[in-house]
């Protein structure tokens, strides 16, 4: 069994930059160096912090913390504060304690190169495979809906890794991307939609009627930019429906094939939340989804006023998945929109998982009542 590490004040306290950061918790000694960008709030309020024991900051108030985010700082444990009475480890038990973790680190690298073709995160902490409910050298997709009605409990504990959901690499590649690749595929589509739409309109061919008369109404070429916005606007309420009624939907505990759709399309997202891999929608899967939303609408509303709206719709999309990212692995300034977006959707993920479902915006969080309580946003991150 491994042995406890442990640390006097004087150590901790050599630890505090961004590079390497260490802060106390009830005697306990934490590298949060990793997490230190991902904070919501902000670098600068753990780096103040840094080598102190933050017990009492973390018990608030202001700053109560939830029960998962202390359950996910418990990732970043690397031993105990040493008292200032306590007996030094004699020379001999430090030596056998020093080639037991050599060799159990020799065994656990032998079996990772065996059972897994992906490489982990070297931020990443170690699952510990005795005490989690499934087997993280293999694909997780084929085995979540096993879980049954432990899988609701066990997708919002979430951990710090990279998640593998296929066994063949080229299905997995098309299931993950960098953020880039979203404006990189999908702004040309938008500006050549957007000049497509625009030449239609000035053309002055474009007339809008309804099929309960014959009155018709010339559209002119300067409504694009109000159809473009009108997109962008409905597409954050399609944003907000999809990630409550569809991501967030609860399977039920004896539907494997329900179980396996939620983890692929969200739940690996709430299990680990900072996979920057699986933050963006991949451009692949995507061109589906977008291709049908597309000939949809065209039933709908053809012509150019109907893809007027659908391209400022698809902008919508972009700007979303960008701000998405953004709220996990960037700092935004402290008191900024931005600031108070990443706040409200850590508190989504390690709070209230069943609210607060706007991303880019909390404007529809408010008439369908999902708004996470004010009181707990202002005084817990």
């Amino acid at each position: 069994m491994e042995k406890k590490r442990y640390f006097s004040i004087d150590e901790v306290q050599q630890h505090t930059t961004v590079d390497s950061c260490w802060i106390i918790h009830e005697r306990r000694v934490y590298d949060v160096s990793a997490f230190i960008q991902r904070h919501p709030g902000g670098e600068q309020m753990i780096v103040q912090r840094a080598g102190r024991d933050v017990s009492r900051d973390m018990a608030g108030p202001p700053h109560r913390h939830s029960p998962n985010a202390l359950r996910w700082l418990q990732q970043y444990y690397i031993g105990e504060l040493r008292q200032d009475n306590q007996v030094e480890e004699d020379e001999e038990e430090e030596e056998v304690e020093e080639f037991a973790q050599k060799k159990q680190a020799v065994r656990e690298r032998s079996i990772a190169n065996r059972g897994s073709n992906s490489v982990m995160d070297a931020r990443c902490k170690s699952v510990d495979p005795d005490n989690d409910l499934v087997d993280w050298k293999k694909p997780l997709l084929w085995q979540v809906g096993h879980l049954r009605e432990t899988y609701d409990e066990w997708v919002h504990q979430p951990v710090d890794r990279p998640i593998r959901l296929f066994y063949s690499d080229l299905v997995e590649a098309c299931s993950k991307t960098a953020w880039y690749m979203v404006p990189l595929v999908w702004t040309p589509v938008v500006i050549f939609f957007s000049w497509y739409s625009y030449t239609e309109l000035a053309q002055g061919n474009t007339r809008l009627s309804t099929s309960f008369t014959d009155y018709s109404v010339p559209v002119h070429k300067y409504c694009f930019p109000f159809l473009f916005v009108l997109g962008m606007f409905l597409w954050s309420l399609v944003e907000y429906l999809i990630h409550r009624y569809l991501f967030h939907m609860r399977p039920p505990a004896s539907n494997y094939y329900l179980i396996t759709l939620h983890f692929m399309l969200h739940g690996q997202h709430h299990k680990s939340p900072f996979d920057g891999s699986r933050l963006v929608f991949p451009p692949v899967p995507a061109s589906f989804v977008v291709v049908l939303f597309l000939a949809a609408f065209h039933l709908f509303a053809p012509g150019a006023v109907g893809m007027s709206i659908f391209v400022g719709g698809l902008c919508g999309y972009v700007v979303y998945d960008m701000i998405h990212y953004y709220l996990h692995y960037g700092t935004p300034k402290k008191g900024s929109y931005l600031y108070g977006l990443k706040a409200y959707h850590v508190k989504h993920h390690f709070e209230h998982q069943r609210l607060g479902f706007g991303i880019t915006s909390r404007f529809w969080d408010y008439p369908f009542h999902t708004l996470i309580p004010e009181e707990t946003f202002e005084k817990s991150h």
